[in-house]
């Protein structure tokens, strides 16, 4: 009796029992934000971790002009601009926000009128299939877009299952409509990176082919079946690609026109009808990574009927009950905007990479079919150990266990024997530094979230770690750090490698290992070798031992570091805070450093040569469009001053984090950014993964139920909290005082309530 007493004082259901919201958080998502420049996202039809992402293209800007690299293609890494004009077509592959691209797959434009199978440019757009639109015409939701198309008064409407992409375009009058479908289309594209496209008209509603690729992922294979609700009456493509020396004996037929197989390497494919006023011509098109065959498979199975409204419909429900899994209370419109619209960014990636039979096409090139759990792809490790895959512990903990049951499979298929680093389509793509596989490996299993071979993981991550080839790996096992004399960004990764051998040993003290405890422990300290006492920052070393003599604290160029400078980078040490602190000379020294980085003016020659940062990024010299720093104002907390943890955090939302277009202060990097936010405004951050504590910060919303995977709630209550109140007064957990500035990853999946009392000045004692 006194249990149920004390659930109905803390408001919240018996037991901890969840409740399924029934408020429809789908319109507080808003795909527009992020898309211009910084932030890098789209706002197509997807489902929720779905393998189609339709969303439309808005230029096709090469990535290389002239023999060199085109700085104009960075703002296309997710295909949209809301900045610019006209669009070129609507594509069914994306990344979120990433600093880097490939993908932009099978292209489909409608027209009508002369028949044009060239896309036009930005400033002559009428010489070609692009068309004008207006952003008063255009609508984003989650798993919905709509667009008129001005040039040929087409309305445009998308919306997905997890593997078919549902078009929908309402056509006027006209004996020349057309379908145009653009195999040579894509982002970060270049003359050669087409290896070879075909397509196959199995007849006059069904077509289906491939695209293979050549770009950041090396040999990619993406298979498809597109079926069209009306037939063609005729079709037909054209070969951009140059004379090719060999061309066998298909000069036989008139490929062009009416011919069922097309080939090469830069085609545009075309398909016309015959339309009447308000008449819809509607496009079911499904990705398989295995087979044509395996894409038919997808369609039939997952959208066998052609009510488009029902597959919207279904498209959003999914979006809400994922949505749900958090609800907040939050007296700003603006708040649950961002909140929930940080949710669906954080949603979107990693994405299913399967057929509905389990089929997959593996590293090895070699089919593959799982038999108990979904295979996935895109990791974009380097930025999403960090908050995002600690938030799938928290509220996705099956996926995330399936997510790393996936980069299990790709350890085995891998020719050098390496957990993933940055992957996507069956490719490893090698982009960034560290091993953070055993990073997110590690946290699962240090929170309990490990329904796979634990013993084994240990072991991929060992060995992975061990790997001495890989980016100056042997030097770092030999010498206690990377020397810059002989691999690049050392300091940086000295300092990575450093966090995630850590992960390893917490890893292997849980599992009973205490030979790798030890072994990787010791190697969890070689960040003191890149500290230069004298200057109080981490700074490069060479391969004889002595500090670099030339280097720059502020500069992100050539000193050391990736994507950071010394003056942010020193700080990387997430996994023994207090040693840091220790080593930089104390409590009151470090929070000098700490106040100074929020509060200096850094000038822009020093990050004008980092592609991804501008100063929309950057408070003070305190980068947060950048992930190296994402846990840096939690570090108040193991000083004397943590309330300035709670004035910074808040100060970050409020500047970095915006519903509009711009409203991202940098790349949001497959959900990491978003990810930041969500914790943050929930009043914690998980400032070490592979540990089970997060660090206390201070909500910025009113209230928020977390939806637990064990049918267990988990409920936040901000009193008083506002604009002003930003500072912690008293916590209580489950009626009784909380008295430390951290929670444990048991104090939130065991249920319950935590009561945060806001005030406007700052608790010092």
């Amino acid at each position: 009796m006194r249990n149920l007493l004390l659930c109905s004082l803390l408001s919240i259901p018996a037991w901890g029992v969840a409740q399924t919201s029934s408020e429809n958080l789908v319109p507080y998502v808003k795909p527009i934000i992020g898309t211009q420049r910084m932030g890098h996202t789209y706002p197509g039809a997807t489902v929720p971790f779905g393998m189609v992402q339709l969303s439309p293209d808005t230029d096709t800007i090469p990535y290389e002009m002239n023999g060199k690299y085109n700085g104009d293609v960075y703002k296309y890494c997710a295909g949209y601009q809301y900045e610019d004009k006209t669009i070129v077509g609507f594509s069914h592959t994306h990344f979120s926000g990433t600093g880097h691209s490939d993908l932009g797959d099978f292209l489909i434009m409608p027209t009508v009128g002369e028949l044009k199978l060239n896309p036009g440019t930005a400033n002559e757009p009428r010489s070609g299939f692009r068309s004008a639109y207006s952003h008063n015409n255009e609508v984003a939701e989650a798993g919905y877009y709509k667009v008129k198309l001005d040039d040929y008064n087409i309305l445009a409407e998308l919306t997905a299952t997890n593997r078919v992409g549902f078009h929908q375009y309402t056509f006027p009058q006209s004996d020349q409509s057309h379908i145009v479908l653009d195999l040579m289309s894509g982002i970060y594209n270049y003359e050669d990176k087409n290896v070879w496209t075909f397509l196959r008209v199995e007849n006059d509603t069904l077509v289906t082919g491939y695209r293979q690729t050549n770009g950041w992922g090396r040999t990619r294979t993406v298979y498809f079946a597109m079926t069209f609700s009306k037939p063609f009456y005729q079709y037909g493509n054209k070969n951009f690609s140059k004379r090719q020396v060999y061309q066998g004996f298909w000069r036989k037929f008139d490929q062009t026109k009416n011919f069922p197989e097309m080939a090469g390497k830069q085609l545009r494919a075309y398909f016309d009808f015959k339309t009447t006023a308000g008449e819809k011509i509607k496009i079911k098109f499904a990705l398989s990574s295995v087979s044509t065959e395996g894409a038919l498979l997808n369609l039939r199975t997952e959208a066998p009927g052609w009510d488009f409204d029902q597959v919207k419909q279904q498209a959003q429900q999914a979006w809400n009950k994922e949505l749900s899994k958090i609800t907040i209370q939050s007296k700003n419109k603006d708040d649950k905007e961002n909140f929930y619209t940080s949710m669906y960014h954080a949603f979107l990636t990693p994405i299913t990479y399967m057929d509905v039979d389990g089929s997959y096409r593996g590293l090895d090139q070699n089919i593959h079919k799982t038999k108990d759990f979904t295979n996935y792809t895109i990791f974009s490790l380097w930025d999403t150990y960090r908050a995002l895959h600690p938030f799938f512990n928290l509220v996705q903990p099956s996926r995330n266990a399936d997510m790393i049951k996936s980069m299990l499979a790709h350890y085995d298929q891998s020719a050098q024997h390496m957990l993933p680093v940055w992957s996507h389509y069956a490719n490893e793509n090698w982009c960034m530094i560290g091993y953070h596989s055993v990073s997110l490996i590690a946290d699962a299993v240090i929170k309990g979230n490990a329904p796979f071979d634990a013993n084994k993981a240990l072991d991929a991550c060992v060995t992975t770690a061990r790997h001495g080839t890989y980016d100056g790996l042997s030097y770092y096992m030999n010498m206690g750090y990377v020397p810059e004399d002989k691999n690049g960004s050392s300091v940086s990764k000295t300092l990575e490698y450093a966090y995630d051998d850590w992960s390893i040993a917490q890893m292997a003290k849980k599992l009973g290992r205490m030979d790798i405890y030890d072994e990787f422990s010791k190697r969890a300290q070689n960040f003191k070798n890149v500290y230069d006492a004298s200057i109080g920052y981490m700074r490069p070393r060479l391969s004889d031992g002595s500090f670099r003599a030339a280097f720059d604290v502020l500069s992100t160029h050539n000193q050391g570091f990736i994507e950071g400078n010394a003056w942010n980078y020193s700080l990387y040490v997430p996994h023994e805070p207090e040693q840091l602190i220790g080593m930089m000379g104390g409590k009151k020294r470090f929070v000098a450093h700490l106040d100074s980085l929020f509060t200096m003016h850094l000038p822009d020659k020093y990050f004008a040569e980092t592609e991804d940062i501008t100063r929309d990024g950057i408070i003070g010299n305190y980068v947060h469009g950048n992930e190296p720093s994402h846990h840096v104002p939690y570090l108040y907390n193991w000083t004397d001053q943590p309330w300035k943890t709670q004035e910074r955090v808040r100060m970050i939302l409020k500047k970095q984090f915006k519903p509009t277009p711009d409203g991202l202060g940098g790349n949001d990097d497959c959900g990491q950014m978003s990810a930041w936010y969500i914790f943050t405004a929930l009043g914690f951050y998980p400032v070490a993964p592979g540990s089970d504590q997060y660090a206390i910060g201070s909500p910025a919303v009113d209230g928020a139920t977390l939806q637990l995977e064990n049918g267990k709630t988990f409920v936040i209550e901000a009193q008083n909290q506002s604009e002003k109140n930003v500072y912690v007064q008293k916590m209580v957990l489950n009626g009784q005082p909380l008295n430390r500035l951290y929670l444990t990853h048991g104090d939130i999946t065991s249920g319950g309530k935590l009561v945060f009392v806001m005030g406007e000045k700052p608790k010092k004692k």
